[in-house]
C-alpha cells in the first residue's frame, strides 16, 4: 500500500525536470524575442522608425541600442554569463520603461518591459541552482 502512494508527486512542488524545461521554454521566448528586436533596430523596418519617431528617440541611435540589446542578450543565451546578462538586460528594459514613461505612453506599453524582465528572471531561476540557492528563504 505505501507503494502505491509513493507514486504520487505533490502538485505543489513541481519536479526538477519540468521546473528546467519550464525555464529553458521561457528562456527560449525571451531570447527568439529580444533577436527579434535587436535586429529590428538594425535593420530599421517601418515600425521601428515610426516607434523612434513616437518616443522621441533620434533614429541614428537604433543601431547602436540593437547592438547593445543583442549583446546582452547574448551574455544571457550563455549559460555561463547568463546572471550577468539578465541584469544588463533589467538595466536595459528600465531604460525602455522610462522612455515609455517620458513619452507618455499607454499602460501596456509602460508595463511590458517590467512583464518581459519578469519572463527573463522567471526562466533563468527556474533552469539555475545557483540562482535559487542565491534567493532561497532563510
Amino acid at each position: 500500500m505505501t507503494h502505491a502512494h509513493s507514486s504520487f508527486a505533490s502538485p505543489a512542488v513541481p519536479s526538477a525536470k519540468s521546473r528546467l524545461w519550464t525555464g529553458r521554454v521561457l528562456t527560449t521566448i525571451a531570447i527568439l524575442f529580444l533577436i527579434f528586436d535587436g535586429v529590428g533596430k538594425l535593420v530599421k523596418p517601418a515600425p521601428v522608425v515610426d516607434g523612434f519617431a513616437q518616443l522621441g528617440v533620434p533614429l541614428h541611435l537604433s543601431s547602436l541600442i540593437g547592438i547593445i540589446l543583442l549583446a546582452c542578450t547574448a551574455l544571457y543565451a550563455a549559460p555561463r554569463t547568463a546572471i550577468i546578462g539578465a541584469i544588463l538586460l533589467t538595466g536595459f528594459l528600465g531604460g525602455a520603461i522610462a522612455i515609455q514613461l517620458r513619452a507618455e505612453s499607454a499602460l501596456f506599453p509602460d508595463l511590458f518591459p517590467l512583464i518581459f524582465a519578469a519572463i527573463i528572471w522567471g526562466g533563468l531561476w527556474l533552469r539555475d541552482d545557483r540562482l535559487r540557492q542565491l534567493f532561497a528563504p532563510r
